[in-house]
């Protein structure tokens, strides 16, 4: 049977004019039409209309924006920026023929600062002022910055606070003399280096509360060294910015960091804590930069990040030891890191192990490098004998301009006058003094001290039962085996044991000094044991004992046990000295019982060969920064001694105390190191609200509910973790540490407090799509001014407090400050 007929209308027919191009769809390029790609998201989805002859409803739908208002719960942080275009707003499959871009772009960046394409060259001054629009709030808040740092910095002439320890440190260096500190040496180079520039000449001595004369440039120092507090402000501005904050949030951490008035205070003054806040805002800052670069990883962005992180570290950790802190934050990252990318099983075998050994190299090694090359350059500048001498080894001191090393006798031998060095790490001299025990045998104390004088001499002699020494015998060396007796110069009493129990190490015997030039007994008998040589080598190669080189273990002859001095402090009886005790088990690899010959005196003897006096720079880095930690540790409370500048951790996030910097009486400027209240009080809520945050969000997820998108919840848990996992990394070590503590220590975890409160604020309120962008402006006003208003109102602590301290009312917000004269 024949179909029937169909009829097909096809429209009017075609005009003779040839089509214009009016008639096709136009959709500007980005990188040539740049107003379009700046319209809202929301405003180019409507306007790109396509045609759907060729896709389903469902693929047509795909290609809408993911906006606040579309479906899937809101786009990155709630929005897309209005300045430029989230490439991941979109996903058509990869077919739409604007997302033909570099493999290495097209994969997803869960967190973060949002991708957008470069602008194109500008052309007039128009287009580049309109390009850097988002530089002006940061160079804004830098300026406002250098207004309340350098604003009355050299009000107080006079030495204010830790400035006695690091001008003088910083003298030092001008005078290059070696000095001992616990903290790494960058630092305090950078405050040598601020004096060496002002023109200072090394001769002022700091002592705490001095005034400054005026051969002494101490605004110059303070105005650069104030200059790393300046910083912090951008820094914390161009931070939120990287790690994908609203502007609003922005606003808030630049402000928070602008207007806290510790960070202010102790940012204005010849101290160390405003490079180290400097160098952990960079390592914060770098390491965000280098997450914004993960989507393209080996380019040279990416490199330079990753390599620049590693250098911020070093840096960190050479100032002070509290940069390990932010060291381990990006430590924890960088595991989380790696091990997501040893799930991604598209990954390969061999960009796995370039990823393994690009953090290697860059946040390992490179950071060691730049920390041992701080201490290189602390011992190049250092060459010239100075007060610290005694932390180091012997060798090392003798290598030092004006040391008297090289002219001791290389061979020791009985009758020479000696002092002994102990070897272990923080080792000091072999000491005594008059003072007695008040335990114990009660006979004359015998300690290790660390710095030189007339009490460290001893003499070497014969025991009892021996011809006494005589200059006009011949010279008898010291060998291994020899029995002698080691007598104080100054009370020629005899270093003595005796099964009596030692003051604070009670299983070790106790070492005193006893009798004296003809009273004694065989406890005063020690025998001489030579471990190696250090140029020598093993004891079978040589006799002779050398000053120096040659280990030694003094044995005592009567008990066995051997003459020892590890890091124990007795108490303030014996001056905190380090305790001397007899220990009763032999440990042959003890370095604590190896002692050597440091200064020998013999006039009977010529002087030693300097050849046999050279140190290893590994040995004498490993050495300080073992007498550093060993001093850091010993920094104990003294329970005999109140300390009202101290405070415990669990007194600073709610700001229970504040330290005064100065004298406080009438005619002194004060200086009071307290932080704004609301920023401290906020943080430290901010960071409770975000666990708790975080765990209904996972109970509402258990439940089904969804209240954000993948990219959305990946951003609040990444920048999340950023702020909480760096405030506990900063914060939990203080709770642990047996050393002395103080409020200044805490500056650092603010930052991470500071960076919780903008974000919670941002999640909540500025990225709200509940909230009406009038409401998100009266909140942000509401607390911009408070911040400002309570900077304002506490601005003295920093900018320094005239006249009676009383007649400034309205100070105290906590009745633990010690604010007023009660």
């Amino acid at each position: 049977m024949k179909p029937s007929q169909v009829a097909l209308d096809l429209g009017p027919p075609f005009d003779d004019d040839p089509r214009s191009s009016d008639d096709f769809e136009e959709i500007p390029h980005p990188a040539s039409q740049n107003a379009y790609w700046s319209q809202p998201s929301t405003t180019r989805a409507r306007d790109e209309e396509l045609p759907l002859h060729y896709m389903s409803e469902e693929k047509a739908r795909r290609r809408v924006t993911r906006g606040p208002g579309g479906n899937g719960g809101g786009g990155f942080a709630g929005q897309v920026s209005d300045k430029s275009l989230d490439y991941d707003a979109y996903d058509d499959e990869g077919k739409d023929v604007y997302s033909k871009m570099k493999a290495s772009n097209l994969g997803p960046i869960s967190s973060g600062r949002p991708r957008r394409p470069p602008p194109p060259p500008p052309t007039t001054i128009r287009e580049f002022f309109v390009q850097n629009l988002e530089h002006v709030p940061p160079i804004i808040y830098t300026l406002l910055s250098c207004w309340t740092r350098f604003h009355k910095i050299g009000k107080a002439d006079v030495v204010v606070w830790d400035e006695a320890h690091f001008g003088k440190f910083g003298s030092y260096y001008l005078k290059r003399e070696f000095y001992f500190d616990v903290h790494p040496p960058l630092g305090k180079m950078l405050v040598g280096l601020a004096g060496l520039l002002a023109g200072y000449d090394g001769s002022f001595d700091f002592a705490s509360g001095s005034t400054y004369p005026d051969t002494v440039p101490y605004v110059a120092m303070r105005v650069m060294l104030a200059t790393f507090g300046v910083a912090m402000v951008p820094l914390g501005w161009y931070t939120a910015v990287e790690l994908g904050m609203s502007q609003m949030a922005c606003h808030l951490v630049a402000l928070m960091v602008l207007c806290d008035v510790a960070w202010l205070c102790i940012s204005r003054f010849i101290l160390l804590d405003s490079m180290l806040l400097f160098f952990t805002f960079t390592t914060v800052f770098c390491m965000a930069k280098f997450h914004n670069q993960q989507y393209r990883s080996f380019t040279f962005d990416w490199w330079l990040w990753l390599a620049m992180t590693g250098w911020s570290i070093g840096c960190v950790c050479s100032v002070k030891w509290v940069g390990f802190f932010v060291t381990s934050l990006v430590g924890a990252y960088t595991i989380e890191d790696l091990w997501e990318k040893f799930g991604d099983l598209k990954m390969s075998l061999r960009d796995q192990v370039r990823h393994w050994a690009a953090r290697i190299a860059c946040l390992i090694v490179l950071p060691c490098l730049i920390y041992m090359a701080s201490f290189k350059m602390h011992f190049l500048i250092l060459n010239h004998s100075g007060p610290g001498d005694a932390q180091m080894s012997s060798l090392f001191q003798a290598n030092l301009v004006g040391n008297t090393f090289h002219e001791n006798p290389l061979d020791v031998a009985i009758g020479s006058k000696v002092t002994l060095k102990n070897m272990g790490w923080g080792g000091g001299l072999l000491h005594s003094h008059v003072q007695t025990y008040p335990v114990g045998s009660e006979q004359q104390q015998v300690t290790c001290y660390h710095y030189k004088d007339e009490n460290n001499d001893w003499v070497l002699l014969p025991p009892w039962d021996q011809a006494p020494y005589s200059p006009e015998t011949p010279l008898r060396y010291l060998k291994d085996g020899d029995v002698i007796r080691l007598q104080h110069a100054s009370t020629t009493r005899n270093l003595h044991s005796h099964p009596i129990p030692a003051p604070v190490s009670k299983l070790n015997n106790e070492v005193s000094c006893y009798g004296n030039a003809t009273v004694g007994d065989y406890q005063d008998y020690w025998v001489v044991e030579v471990v190696d040589d250090i140029h020598r080598g093993h004891k079978a190669k040589f006799e002779t004992i050398h000053s120096l080189t040659t280990r030694l273990r003094f044995k005592h002859h009567a008990s066995g046990c051997y003459l020892r001095a590890a890091n124990a402090i007795l108490p303030q009886w014996g001056f905190k000295q380090i305790e001397v005790s007899c220990e009763k088990e032999n440990d042959p690899k003890d370095v604590h019982t190896y002692w050597n010959v440091e200064s020998h005196w013999n006039d009977r003897m010529p002087a030693g060969d300097v050849r046999f006096y050279k140190s290893p720079f590994l040995r004498d880095f490993w050495h300080l920064n073992v007498a550093m930690a060993t001093s850091n540790n010993a920094l104990v409370p003294d329970p005999d001694k109140e300390d009202i500048l101290a405070s415990k951790p669990t007194e600073w996030p709610f700001l229970h105390v504040g330290l005064r910097m100065c004298g406080w009486g009438d005619q002194q400027t004060k200086y009071y190191l307290v932080g704004t209240p609301v920023i401290w009080w906020g943080g430290t809520i901010s960071l409770i609200l975000g666990g708790a945050a975080v765990l209904v969000y996972f109970m509402r997820q258990q439940r089904k509910f969804i209240d954000m998108d993948p990219r959305e919840w990946e951003h609040f848990l990444y920048v999340g973790k950023v702020a909480a996992v760096g405030w506990l990394l900063h914060y939990a070590p203080f709770m642990i540490m047996g050393r002395v503590t103080y409020i200044h220590h805490y500056l650092p975890t603010l930052y991470f407090s500071v960076l919780m409160f903008s974000h919670l604020t941002d999640h909540f309120i500025f990225t709200s799509r509940r909230l009406s962008d009038r409401t998100k402006q009266i909140v942000f006003g509401v607390i911009s001014f408070i911040i400002v208003a309570t900077f304002w109102w506490f601005r003295g602590v920093a900018w320094g407090i005239d006249g009676p301290i009383n007649e400034h009312w309205g100070l105290k917000w906590r009745s633990n400050w010690n604010l007023y004269n009660e």
